[in-house]
């Protein structure tokens, strides 16, 4: 090549602008029950604007996804029960030191939209509705339907009920009440107060009440930890609380103790 044109073209490469390279934004991948997905679906786009990254969220039973967890599914947050966060800790599985307590909600009988509501306003008032209802439905696994299971079997109705009694093996309890498949049903209250069709009859009675608490872990294995710790801090901060509010639970630093 001719030296002056060889000259041109490495002064012409040297005054070009070089192009920045583009990267994809860093993903975080939720696997978390369905009353944190909710709080997402109100404050995730918020989060994704102020930070840059983006969310992945699986929303499912708490059970069903520590067992996707432990069969090798890979995270970055999970938000299921304390207990089950503490359990993963110990496999190795949860980064110790990272669980975080959210919040709470209690139990809570729903019916479809519109239909009359029974008096639950006491233990005895609470077990004729059960026995009156043509269904009731509570789910098969997860903190409300093992309590609740419990429960009705203490309150000597798990015969009574037995031929009417739904339990699905996914979180779509309040989807059957909206849907008419079934009378009533037993379900965390955000759960009700989130849901298109249903309203909420009342809160179980104080002494057969129970509180169904949601923890959040990073993964020992996430690609993004930093990020995943950073989503965290929001869910602790004020707009996310205002969002649980106003679902129906008390955020963790509400809860007096």
């Amino acid at each position: 090549m001719n030296p002056l044109i060889s000259a041109s073209v490495g002064l012409l490469l040297a005054v070009m602008p070089t192009r920045p390279v583009i990267t994809s934004p860093t993903t975080i991948k939720v696997l978390t029950t369905r009353a944190i997905a909710t709080v997402l679906n109100k404050t995730g786009a918020e989060f994704e604007r102020t930070t840059g990254y983006k969310l992945d969220i699986t929303s499912d039973i708490a059970i069903r996804m520590v067992r996707r967890i432990q069969a090798g599914e890979s995270f970055d947050i999970l938000v299921a029960s304390p207990e089950q966060i503490d359990a993963l800790t110990k496999e190795g599985k949860i980064t110790a030191g990272t669980r975080t307590n959210l919040a709470r909600s209690g139990i809570g009988v729903e019916v479809r939209a519109g239909a009359p509501k029974p008096d639950i306003s006491s233990v005895g008032a609470f077990k004729r509705a059960l026995l009156k209802a043509k269904s009731v439905a509570y789910l098969k696994e997860g903190q409300s339907g093992v309590y609740l299971a419990a429960l009705i079997k203490r309150l000597g109705l798990a015969d009574a009920l037995k031929s009417k009694v739904v339990r699905p093996d996914t979180d779509t309890v309040s989807e059957l009440v909206a849907k008419g498949e079934v009378e009533l049903g037993l379900v965390v209250i955000t759960q009700i107060l989130t849901t298109h069709g249903v309203e909420l009859a009342g809160p179980l009675p104080p002494e057969i009440q129970s509180y169904v608490v949601f923890a959040a872990g990073v993964s020992t294995d996430s690609r993004a930890p930093a990020a995943a710790k950073e989503l965290i801090e929001f869910l602790t901060a004020h707009r996310a609380k205002r969002v649980m509010r106003l679902q129906g639970m008390e955020t963790w630093s509400d809860i007096p103790r």
